[in-house]
């Protein structure tokens, strides 16, 4: 029985990730934007609807991370976040951007779906999907409409900005593909080793994503300074991607059908209103930047870090601009959650 227990996981995590393969084969076949990412997605999400446990062993999310890390930060070089004094801008706009997210999102929430205005305000946080959560079960909010309102937004963002950036005119086919001469083993094995080192040291402080963001640091210093190069071949990407997409699809993983149809609507209508803010305030930071739209939107992206992060790769867009747009979000986040939850408890 201690067996078949220890194998559970593993077992689970290999029929999760056939799914995910076979749903990464069938979006490529009907021609998909981001099909390694996207048709895991999906496909996953489906099956975990339909009843099956889904779930990823946190090793094998935890090498994806590192890989995609290492991809990430080989986009890096020494012409890379030229526009860091024009930054400060983006990030003024991108704070203002969240909170008048999760202002009208908690009034869309609390007034046309009935929810708390603790849950109201958890659900509407567009990322630091941990950390909210763990604010739900201290705060005794409602957890489950709160858990399936975020997998939405999540899932929803993974499937819209693929088919925005390919109707900008940006190819997706090749996702976390950087055009170029390929690294060697040795030297991907010697950049995966550092970025677990350096993700672990991370995790201690509490950064986010800290494995994905130990792996781009250790690559993307590499390349600066030389001491690396290439890019990661194809056949070690593409199944990090797919690990990725089967990630997000197991968030459904024991929601019900009807815990889904209750708060579809909700967390559509809050993903849509995220969006079009992240567009109104991307837009205008372009300009003034100088940069393609499509490269601020991903960076301004409300939510999925790891899944934008690797979307803005393969758009071209500056690495470092779009991680630091990412990682200025959570910590906004770290912040404004907290101060709109004592508001409201000060409003009760």
């Amino acid at each position: 029985m201690a067996n078949l227990s220890a194998l559970s996981p593993l077992w689970t995590t290999g029929l999760s990730l056939v799914i995910g393969g076979v749903g990464a084969a069938a979006a490529t076949w009907l021609s998909l934007p981001a099909p390694i990412l996207i048709g895991p997605a999906v496909a996953v999400c489906i099956a975990a609807l339909a009843g099956l446990k889904m779930d990823i062993d946190s090793r094998a999310r935890d090498l994806c991370f590192v890989v995609l890390g290492v991809s990430l930060g080989a986009g890096f070089n020494a012409e890379a976040g030229a526009a860091l004094l024009h930054w400060p801008l983006a990030f003024v706009a991108l704070v203002a951007g969240l909170l008048v997210t999760m202002l009208a999102s908690r009034q869309i929430l609390e007034r046309g779906f009935g929810l708390d205005r603790r849950s109201a305000v958890l659900a509407s946080a567009p990322g630091h999907l941990s950390f909210v959560m763990s604010l739900a079960a201290d705060t005794r909010s409602d957890v489950a409409r709160i858990a399936v309102i975020q997998s939405i937004r999540l899932l929803a963002l993974t499937l819209i900005v693929p088919f925005v950036a390919l109707a900008m005119g940006f190819p997706m086919a090749d996702i976390g593909i950087i055009a170029g001469p390929v690294m060697s083993v040795p030297e991907l094995v010697a950049l995966c080793a550092l970025g677990v080192v350096l993700g672990l040291i991370f995790a201690r402080f509490r950064v986010p994503a800290a494995l994905l963001l130990g792996g781009m640091a250790v690559s993307g210093l590499g390349h600066v300074t030389g001491l690396a190069t290439g890019s990661l071949p194809k056949v070690v990407i593409t199944p990090a991607y797919v690990v990725l997409g089967t990630l997000i699809g197991t968030r459904f993983s024991g929601i019900s059908l009807a815990q889904l149809r209750d708060s579809f609507l909700a967390g559509t209508l809050i993903t849509v209103m995220a969006a079009a803010v992240a567009v109104l305030t991307a837009v205008p930071v372009a300009l003034a930047l100088g940069m393609p739209a499509a490269h601020v939107l991903t960076a301004f992206a409300p939510g999925g870090l790891e899944t934008m992060i690797a979307l803005g790769t393969t758009l071209h867009a500056d690495p470092g601009f779009v991680v630091a747009c990412h990682i200025m979000r959570l910590m906004a986040l770290l912040v404004l959650i907290p101060l709109l939850l004592g508001r409201n408890r000060a409003e009760a």
